[in-house]
């Protein structure tokens, strides 16, 4: 079974950055479209970003030109790094293959505050 293990996460003053990483068991991200996804305190989970398996990214309208999306498929590891961080950013980030059976990991908490 698939397993995915996202880290990364932490407190950052706005404007700052990180970057989330998320390692499969398997060679999951290297054959199918990834995406991150974030579920804020009281909201649903909500996409941010894919990539498909040739390179395609497209990302939610209010991370464009601040957040980037990646993969190492030798290391089986999706990243997102994330610059200019805003308070609203804050949320548990997940990743997964969409609309499959893969379970969702534990995720990783960005806390941006001052």
């Amino acid at each position: 079974q698939v397993q995915l293990v996202e880290s990364g996460g932490g407190l950052v003053q706005p404007g700052g950055s990180l970057r989330l990483s998320c390692t499969a068991s398997t060679s999951i991200i290297s054959i199918y479209t990834m995406a991150w996804y974030r579920q804020a305190p009281g909201k649903e989970r909500e996409y941010v970003a894919t990539i498909t398996k040739g390179g395609t990214t497209n990302y939610k309208d209010s991370v464009k030109g601040r957040f980037t999306i990646s993969r190492d498929n030798a290391k089986k590891t999706l990243y997102l790094q994330m610059n200019s961080l805003k308070p609203e950013d804050t949320a548990v980030y997940y990743c997964n293959a969409p609309n499959s059976q893969v379970p969702w990991g534990q995720g990783t908490q960005v806390t941006v505050s001052s």
